[in-house]
């Protein structure tokens, strides 16, 4: 739809121009038409904006304010010059003010030709779902990534069941941990979040800062992906990379410690604050005022209905790309973790060292149920390298793993980037594949191998690819 009305008021502009240059030079009469012009512009994006014809968002917004402006201007340079200007419009003007005034319609509609308006996809669970939002604060750990002395932050963001009537339904749902791909942010997945939380999960997507494409802190300042940290991902996740191996495992294992720290980290306060609302039966008791910060007063007691009804004794832990990675090793550390998810990562954190031209491995199986989504490519390249890549040396090693993969895919085909901006994912990295097809197929696997573990609920029917 963006390209449509880019189109008509691209050619409301080139027929102007063509209407002054043959038949309509007069400079007082040019000045009206551009005013009624620019209004009928304006007007085309406000009937956008307030018609039910598809998804607009704030992708048209934007605009309107843009266009609207120019009205404006335009009229008042109507009511001050129409006396007083004489003369006829010069052709080299008119052509530059009709060149501009594309360039400026076109910048005013990229939000509408970068971004489709997606507002997710339809949950097919019992539940309604609800979300909060909170910052943690790690007093432990100085943020790395300043030098005023502050410590670690780590936003989270809690999709939940709408639970109205206690007597009604479970008084415990499971709780999901996920965490997004390298300078991603929280919501990367965020059908996955709603269709597990409408199924009876409790999901907390964090912000992982300086890795996040965009978070906010405690005192509400922006904070945006690292720019030593965003080049360093590019360049040694890109085909042209030539670093030295072991040049390349310093570097992924330092992005792989902070993420274990922050997962690590989140998982031990909301537990904290499950067996203190447990002891205390206090919601105020639940949240200490150095680790805890809510945006509104309200938020502690909702928080304290979330933390009531989520069963920190059922976890799993699962992320995209990078966080993926963490998941993985996140399964291996914890003993409280039952069920890990990791899509399309590369498992990092399962690198122990790089010694003698070779990746060392963990010996011991690993631990807990594993599954393993992968697109084409990567799938590929995994089983050509065999037990000599991380991936397939854990899977093969492990006591209950899965994995597929979906013909067609690429990496950000596991994210909702390609329904909400195709243009966007196009140059991350997408695939073939139907876009909205392979999320919801990918989100029926996860919901099934989570049911599976975490409630024992159903069974496992997940193929070898899609």
């Amino acid at each position: 739809m963006g390209k449509i009305i880019l189109a008509v008021l691209i050619g409301l502009e080139i027929g102007l121009c063509v209407y002054t240059l043959g038949k309509q030079r007069d400079t007082a009469k040019w000045i009206r038409n551009r005013m009624m012009i620019s209004g009928i512009q304006w007007g085309m994006i406000l009937l956008t904006l307030l018609l039910p014809i598809g998804n607009k968002g704030l992708r048209f917004a934007g605009a309107g304010i843009l266009l609207g402006m120019r009205f404006l201007i335009g009229g008042l340079r109507y009511l001050l010059q129409r006396k007083k200007a004489k003369g006829f419009q010069g052709k080299l003007r008119t052509v530059l003010a009709a060149a501009f005034g594309c360039l400026f319609l076109f910048l005013s509609c990229v939000p509408a030709l970068v971004f489709t308006g997606y507002r997710g996809l339809k949950t097919t669970g019992q539940y309604r779902v609800k979300q909060a939002s909170a910052i943690l604060t790690d007093a432990g750990r100085p943020e790395t990534y300043e030098t005023d002395g502050s410590f670690r932050e780590v936003p989270i963001h809690v999709y939940y069941p709408e639970v109205e009537k206690s007597g009604d339904v479970k008084s415990e749902f499971p709780f999901i941990l996920f965490s997004h791909g390298a300078f991603g942010y929280y919501q990367s997945n965020t059908s996955t979040y709603m269709e597990l939380a409408s199924h009876g999960y409790v999901v907390v997507s964090l912000d992982h800062p300086y890795h996040s494409f965009y978070t906010k802190d405690s005192d509400g300042k922006t904070i945006i992906v690292d720019r030593d940290f965003l080049q360093s991902a590019m360049y040694i996740g890109g085909s042209e990379c030539d670093l030295p191996e072991e040049e390349i495992f310093r570097a992924t294992r330092d992005w792989i410690n902070l993420r274990l720290e922050d997962v690590e980290f989140v998982l031990d306060v909301i537990q904290a604050a499950k067996t203190a609302g447990g002891e205390q039966g206090d919601p105020t008791g639940m949240f200490p005022d150095k680790a805890w910060t809510f945006q509104k007063d309200r938020d502690i007691e909702e928080f304290a209905k979330i933390i009531t009804m989520t069963d920190t004794d059922k976890i799993g832990v699962m992320g995209h790309s990078l966080g993926g990675a963490a998941g993985v090793t996140i399964g291996r550390l914890r003993s409280d973790v039952d069920a890990v998810i990791d899509l399309d990562g590369t498992m990092l954190g399962e690198q122990l060292d790089f010694r003698e031209g070779q990746y060392v491995y963990p010996e011991d199986p690993y631990p807990v149920p594993l599954l393993s989504v992968n697109n084409e490519r990567h799938q590929t390249d995994s089983a050509e390298a065999g037990p000599l890549y991380v991936n397939v040396a854990v899977l093969e090693n492990a006591r209950d793993a899965r994995y597929t993969y979906f013909v067609g895919s690429e990496h950000m085909n596991f994210t909702d980037l390609p329904l909400m901006s195709p243009f966007l994912a196009r140059l991350l990295g997408t695939g073939s594949i139907d876009a909205q097809d392979c999320i919801e197929t990918m989100n029926g696997i996860v919901l099934q191998f989570f049911d599976y573990y975490l409630k024992g609920m159903g069974e496992l029917q997940i193929r070898e690819c899609y």
